[in-house]
């Protein structure tokens, strides 16, 4: 397995397979792997020639210290079970001195509004420092394809902008949410729960589940009352937001046009820990 700890070596390792024009795949993580990401690279290593991982936990989209120092740092167990997929993987686990060159501050993006809605509206500048990591990344790997799961589904549609608004030459492929036997959508943050915190949280999904059932005859109104007597009525749960937005501008609706394509985002705190989904509607 190639590991590279700086941008310099992978590039030059790099350059003779961009040269023979071989496809690259790419998967940008913050490690803490888990069965998802590891979907992410199985893709990858079908669709292309050279799959290239990064593990780089980036501290310019978190807003909140605490959950930057507990955010989990698993890279050897990380490096094992990329090995165990594929040891042609190669895997790029810069520092932050690598990356920002001793200046960790984000650029300023404007995504035409999608950054302000959801994540953007509750951790401000958060995707001001996801576009900087990731137009780092992609100048790095140059990669012909790039893989983003849908349980971030506002990043992903925030990237696919980032790609056009820069003409970066990169294809921006999202795959489906993964999930723990509980329907828990998989994430790094899990780890931070305790067993029955992780049990209790299935409730997220279930309430989504239920959100997209009343939708279908309901108001938008009457499933908004749904999700938030749900939580209100459990003491383990705080919820952050539900919204019920437009798939392609992500604006909340209040009412339902035909047409047009829903989604269902929600951010709930268990214990101090935050953790997403989403779901679509339609």
């Amino acid at each position: 397995m190639h590991i590279f700890y700086g941008k310099a070596p992978l590039i030059a390792h790099l350059k003779p397979i961009k040269s023979a024009h071989s496809t690259i795949g790419f998967v940008p993580t913050m490690g803490a792997l888990h069965a998802g990401h590891l979907a992410l690279m199985e893709l990858s290593l079908q669709e292309n020639d050279y799959t290239v991982v990064s593990i780089f936990v980036n501290p310019t989209q978190f807003n909140n210290p605490e959950d930057l120092a507990k955010y989990p740092r698993t890279l050897e167990e990380d490096v094992r079970k990329i090995t165990a997929l594929n040891p042609e993987i190669m895997v790029y686990a810069p520092s932050v001195e690598d990356i920002y060159d001793g200046n960790p501050v984000s650029q300023s993006f404007d995504f035409d509004g999608l950054e302000n809605q959801m994540e953007g509206k509750f951790r401000p500048g958060h995707f001001d420092g996801v576009g900087t990591i990731v137009k780092q990344l992609f100048e790095i790997v140059t990669p012909t394809n790039a893989y983003f799961g849908e349980k971030d589904f506002q990043q992903l549609q925030i990237v696919k902008k980032l790609v056009v608004k820069n003409q970066l030459p990169v294809t921006i492929i999202g795959c489906p949410i993964y999930r723990e036997a509980n329907q828990l959508a998989m994430s790094s943050r899990n780890e931070r729960l305790s067993a029955e915190e992780r049990n209790q949280a299935s409730l997220i999904y279930q309430t989504l589940l239920q959100a997209k059932e009343k939708f279908q005859n309901g108001t938008v109104e009457s499933v908004n009352q749904l999700v938030q007597q749900t939580f209100e009525n459990h003491p383990l749960f705080d919820l952050e937001y539900f919204v019920i937005a437009d798939e392609e501008t992500l604006l909340p609706c209040t009412t339902k046009e035909k047409h047009k394509n829903y989604r269902a985002f929600i951010a709930v705190f268990v214990n101090n820990i935050r953790l997403i989904d989403t779901i679509s509607l339609n």
